[in-house]
């Protein structure tokens, strides 16, 4: 009798939060009228705002690998002192709101030494496109960094010896045994950093600013709209949100047998 009641209180919790959960996302994809839907996408901000967000996201993407791969890499194969401190520096963004998280990136790349040389070399970086990319990486490397450290934990470091014994250099054993291996997860994190970098929301407010046409991604249209009090354009941008979010966690979980976090 006690273990049914055990079990009936989990799935009891289970499903009433799971129920709740689906009934607010359906709630969103359907009390729109779908007319309003099709008019809202095709529209010249939401249009604009779609092709900032992919463009941005990519870019972010490709950044946030390289430094995915590099750190992931390091926490996974090498020991030295203060190895915990760096993997705890590197997840700590995670825990963030993502405003406080804004803020500091203000800081940093808004005064001095740091945005003296960045003027003088062009780059403007607070307020600006180039910001929504620098807050995106910020906020989806420790995410991807996170999947690719789990992805090479996994794998035997003894692969490499012996490709390593069999005449390659580190560079080599890496390039052509430990990545083709940890492919999957790979994959993985570049997909969740798609995610993220997509439905990066308070890091991009802060650091690029929330300006309509123009710094304007798919979480700052569903801002500024819903402030507005266009709740078409808002609820429309948080439609496509969550289907890019769908296809993201789809896509993950059908690689996740190759990533143990």
């Amino acid at each position: 009798m006690g273990n049914r009641i055990f079990r009936a209180g989990l799935a009891g919790i289970t499903v009433l939060f799971v129920g709740m959960l689906v009934w607010a996302m359906l709630s969103l994809i359907f009390m729109p009228r779908w007319s309003e839907v099709v008019d809202s996408t095709l529209s010249e901000e939401m249009l604009y705002s779609i092709r900032l967000s992919l463009t941005t996201s990519a870019v972010s993407v490709v950044v946030v690998m390289i430094l995915a791969v590099s750190i992931g890499y390091v926490l996974a194969r090498f020991r030295f002192p203060g190895h915990q401190l760096l993997r705890t520096v590197v997840d700590l963004p995670m825990a963030f709101p993502e405003l406080v998280l804004g803020l500091c990136l203000l800081l940093l790349f808004g005064h001095d030494p740091l945005a003296g040389w960045l003027k003088k070399a062009g780059i403007d970086i607070v307020f600006s496109k180039t910001g929504i990319a620098i807050a995106q990486i910020f906020t989806a490397a420790p995410y991807a960094t996170r999947v690719v450290y789990a992805a090479f934990r996994s794998i035997n470091p003894r692969y490499e010896m012996v490709a390593r014994s069999l005449g390659c250099g580190q560079w080599a054993a890496f390039l052509r045994v430990t990545l083709p291996m940890a492919k999957g997860g790979l994959f993985a994190g570049a997909v969740i950093a798609f995610a993220r970098c997509m439905g990066c929301f308070g890091t991009v407010l802060i650091l690029a600013g929330g300006t309509r046409m123009f710094t304007e991604t798919l979480p700052i249209t569903l801002y500024l709209n819903i402030s507005y009090g266009n709740l078409a354009m808002a609820m429309t941008s948080g439609i496509l949100l969550i289907l890019i979010s769908l296809a993201a966690i789809v896509t993950f979980e059908a690689l996740n047998h190759e990533v143990v976090l």
